[in-house]
């Protein structure tokens, strides 16, 4: 743990504003913590150190057992730990075999240093370890530790071919030792082919990627259930987030519990993506029209007789000849229909838009758009929108645009995300400058890892120029004079703007060279490949930095083509800018001098690059102007070079205030996103177990209307000379509203009226009352729900009925409140000119939108359960009817997202990875969307 120490030290403390002062006040107590106690890092190392002794010891023992032998230990493990042992009790023996199998398969034997790096992640530290040094043998004894517990192992790595060659590379050791290993890609899922031909001894490398070794899954599910399973960020993101929008258990594929996550590249993944939220979304192009239509409908309709409006809960029901006018006007057997795409949604929002929501009262219209008006000061509450399409229904009914918008259907940053492992770890070649926010946000310590063979990599000093004319200058004339010696050269740009700028001073002066930017990404394995031989000159971007393995003499090469470049000096590597973050210039050194090769780096700097001519180079400049300095003259002073990194620092910390803050107003929606994705996780799992939960839940939820209605129509109690009285009384209002839960008979509403007007306190308390009131619906409602069920018959049709009600409700109002919470967060920043911390007033009205989005869902449980079991009952719907209708806006095209989402990301608002959902029609024989492998006129389009 070595940059993170004072972070550690703080632990349990409040995280303090994070400013530009305070990095640099932190690194320098750290370095005065450190100058008294020691190196932790250090410390730490020299304990590891004995573990490694410990396993090294067992060596011998492992040597004389045979692969079966080995692979039997897998069992021995698996059944120790089911008998009481822990993970740390069998460390040692573990990580023993797991190097002797290596040995035997690859030929490859762990270094001490792997091993120190292998315990720091089953610990759950991260282990930042230098380019070349093999992070993912590295990997492979924590996996297969943790592994043991069958619970499974996620490994994510930053792209799909990363996840396919260690699937298939890694995956002979852990087939060898009994275990299965999946890998998940954006064309599918694939299951390790056990029947692998031993790779051990073969001079090239091409076995690592063999397709062969790995076969399609039917379904993802399968490669999710393998005991490791490999995959990018992306992937299992998107599959957390569809999984929590699945109809039914089965549709799941992930396992319930996120047990251990190792990420590769992890400050990549956590700390340059933490601030880009994963978004699954879906057009919402269709609706407004809709809005339109339903806005033209209701203005048809008359109060008390097509609908009923209860202005004191602020409550609007359409009534059943209300019902009636609106499908006779569509051309539909039933509003509530369980294939009528969501109707009744569009036509609640437009009685709600119509009755409860009044021009220059509630909103204004303001040069076409509607603009809501605080009702506590009167103000206009520019940006803001009503939630669950209200604002739309509103502009369809005032006639103006409606704003066009994808819906986004659900959402998670990869900082909640991972979070959400019991266990977490991380590798990387550059961790270090970050292992504070490792530390406060996710709670990883970095270990740095020693080098296996002391490094021979010379990182020369920064060479600063007056202006970039000089500096580019320079480098030309530095990179044709080591062509012209024959050592190979890598330049990095920060830009596509600068890769090619350079490119045309090269081309200019007749040097030979290879461009390598995100315009010929196609050819980046083939410049990669010749970057390493004698002469070789590559101007890249950042593409050439993390990740990027440059063999010396080039790949292929003879040995003496390696010797020759080595004898030259190895890979030189220029810089010709400084990043903002130290992490993304290191990653740039990396590529030279790689395990214990020769190699150098040196950057270049003007005075004119955005990092200096942003933090104060003027004076600096200023002075190099009255001295005379030639643009192309060097200035190497330590002076300089600190007060670089000293700007670098500010800016980390800058960046890492922003991404806290995000997480900050993150972990809000987070918890609401845990409260309903919970939700929905049990009701699919009562579903699938078959019991009646879900009716006891629904007659729960009915109940607490009901009492909430009956409460709110009967007044306070009052005493007049003596005796109770009621003030307010509202049997009719009441009657009504039970009218839109079930249907009554004129005798059934006959007998509610009269109970509601028993009045003679002698006779009843105005409780009692109440409580006769409550019983009678309750009654009735129980006895309609027996109805209901005597003529389904089957009790399972209106189990699929109730789950498909409740899910709808959740899934309808979460995505609104998804809307809602984008918009609060968009505008509450202005809050701070009224000397209010935009993060505490988030925090208040999200808590009423969280409370009001549970609400509603309950309400829309209550008011269209009985619609639409009536409706499947008229229409004798089966099952599989049901599965493919109401639940197909649900199910289909969240497993159309599935795949869809695989096929190409796409940036969304604020720079989000956002998938949509696909809304073209699929053909009978080609793949159904959920990826069963089955045809789609065989699977949900049957």
């Amino acid at each position: 743990m070595v940059k993170g120490n004072w972070a550690w030290v703080n632990q349990g403390y409040p995280l303090l504003d994070f400013s530009c002062e305070k990095a640099h006040n932190t690194a320098r107590m750290e370095k005065y913590f450190n100058l008294i106690f020691g190196d932790p890092n250090k410390k730490n190392l020299e304990k590891l150190q004995k573990d490694v002794e410990n396993i090294t010891a067992l060596e011998p023992e492992m040597q004389k057992l045979s692969v079966d032998q080995l692979r039997a230990k897998t069992d021995e493990f698996k059944k120790r730990l089911s008998e009481g042992e822990t993970e740390e009790d069998i460390l040692h023996e573990v990580f023993a075999v797991v190097r002797e199998m290596a040995v035997r398969i690859l030929g490859e034997r762990h270094y001490d240093v792997q091993l120190i790096g292998g315990i720091v992640l089953h610990r759950s530290g991260i282990a930042e370890m230098r380019t070349g040094e093999g992070k993912t043998l590295t990997s492979t004894c924590p996996i297969y530790l943790n592994a043991l517990s069958g619970k499974g192992v996620h490994v994510i790595t930053v792209n799909d071919y990363l996840a396919r060659r260690d699937a298939v590379w890694m995956g002979h050791i852990y087939s060898a030792l009994g275990l299965t290993v999946g890998c998940i890609q954006h064309d599918g899922a694939f299951l390790y082919n056990t029947a692998f031909v031993d790779p051990k001894g073969k001079e090239d490398d091409s076995w690592r990627v063999n397709t062969d070794q790995l076969k399609l899954c039917e379904h993802r599910r399968e490669a999710y259930k393998a005991d490791i399973t490999y995959g990018t960020n992306n992937q299992f993101g998107f599959d957390y987030l569809r999984d929590n929008m699945a109809p039914t258990m089965e549709d799941r594929v992930m396992r319930d519990d996120l047990h251990y996550a190792i990420i590769d590249e992890v400050d990549s993944i956590l700390i340059d993506e933490a601030r880009t939220p994963l978004i699954i979304s879906a057009p919402a192009e269709e609706s407004n029209e809709l809005y339109r239509k339903f806005s033209r409908l209701i203005g048809t309709l008359d109060e008390n007789e097509d609908y009923n409006i209860d202005e004191k809960m602020r409550a609007a029901s359409l009534s059943e000849l209300g019902i009636e006018k609106i499908e006779k006007a569509l051309g539909i057997d039933n509003l509530y229909g369980v294939g009528e795409s969501n109707l009744q949604h569009f036509a609640d929002t437009a009685l709600k838009a119509r009755a409860l929501y009044q021009k220059d009262v509630h909103y204004v219209v303001k040069e076409g758009q509607v603009v809501i008006v605080d009702e506590f000061t009167g103000r206009l509450m520019e940006g803001r929108r009503f939630s669950e399409g209200i604002h739309q229904a509103i502009e369809a009914k005032e006639g103006v645009d409606i704003k066009r918008e994808s819906q986004t259907l659900a959402t998670i940053t990869f900082q909640n995300l991972f979070r959400m492992y019991n266990k977490l770890a991380g590798m990387t070649g550059t961790a270090e400058t970050e292992a504070e926010e490792f530390g406060k946000t996710y709670a990883l310590d970095v270990t740095v890892i020693p080098t296996n063979v002391p490094t021979q990599r010379k990182d020369l000093g920064d060479r600063v120029y007056k202006s970039q004319k000089g500096k580019w200058q320079a480098v030309v004339r530095e990179i044709k004079e080591r062509q012209e010696k024959g050592q190979p050269i890598l330049v990095g740009t920060v830009s596509v703007e600068k890769n090619e700028l350079l490119s045309q001073l090269l081309k200019a002066s007749g040097v030979r060279h290879e461009v390598l930017n995100a315009k010929n990404h196609a050819r980046e394995a083939d410049i990669i490949a010749q970057a390493g031989k004698p002469g070789s000159v590559t101007i890249a971007t950042n593409m050439a930095g993390r990740g990027v393995d440059i063999k010396l003499g080039g790949n292929p090469c003879t040995k003496e083509e390696k010797e020759e470049v080595l004898g030259l000096g190895g890979l030189h590597v220029i810089g010709t800018e400084r990043h903002e973050s130290r992490r993304i210039d290191n990653q740039l050194r990396g590529r030279a001098g790689r395990q214990g090769d020769a190699g150098s780096t040196q950057f270049y700097v003007s005075m004119e690059d955005d990092l200096m001519r942003i933090f104060g180079s003027d004076r600096v400049k200023g002075v190099m102007d009255r001295l005379g300095v030639p643009d192309d003259m060097p200035i190497e002073h330590k002076m300089i070079t600190g007060s670089l990194e000293k700007s670098q620092e500010r800016v980390e910390g800058h960046n890492f205030d922003i991404r806290k803050r995000l997480l900050e107003y993150d972990d809000v929606l987070n918890k609401h996103r845990e409260v309903v994705y919970d939700r929905r996780r049990q009701i699919s799992e009562t579903y699938r177990d078959a019991s009646e939960k879900i009716k006891e839940m629904i007659l729960q939820l009915v109940e607490n209307e009901i009492e909430q209605v009956v409460l709110f129509h009967t007044g306070e109690v009052v005493e007049v000379e003596g005796q109770e009285k009621v003030g307010d009384w509202d049997p009719k209002e009441i009657v009504e509203t039970v009218q839109t839960i079930i249907p009554l008979s004129e005798e059934q509403k006959t007998e509610l009226l009269a109970l509601t007007f028993e009045r003679d306190s002698d006779k009843l308390s105005i409780a009692e009352q109440r409580d006769t009131m409550i019983k009678t619906i309750l009654e009735l409602i129980v006895s309609e729900y027996a109805r209901i069920d005597e003529l389904f018959g089957d009790k399972k049709i209106l189990q699929n009925i109730e789950r498909a009600v409740v899910l709808h409700g959740i899934d309808t109002y979460w995505i609104d409140h998804l809307a809602a919470m984008t918009a609060l967060r968009h505008g509450i920043g202005l809050r701070g000119y009224g000397q209010k911390d935009p993060l505490v007033e988030y925090k208040r009205e999200s808590y009423h939108m969280f409370q009001h989005l549970l609400a509603s869902m309950d309400r829309e449980v209550v008011y269209n359960f009985f619609k639409t079991a009536k409706h499947a009952v008229n229409q004798k719907v089966q099952q599989e009817v049901l599965n493919r209708s109401l639940l197909h806006r649900i199910g289909v095209k969240m497993a159309g997202a599935r795949k869809t989402s695989d096929q190409k990301l796409v940036k969304g608002a604020d720079g989000a990875a956002e998938t949509p959902v696909t809304t073209e029609k699929v053909g009978r024989n080609e793949p159904c969307p959920c990826g069963s492998g089955k045809k789609y006129k065989k699977c949900h389009g049957k």
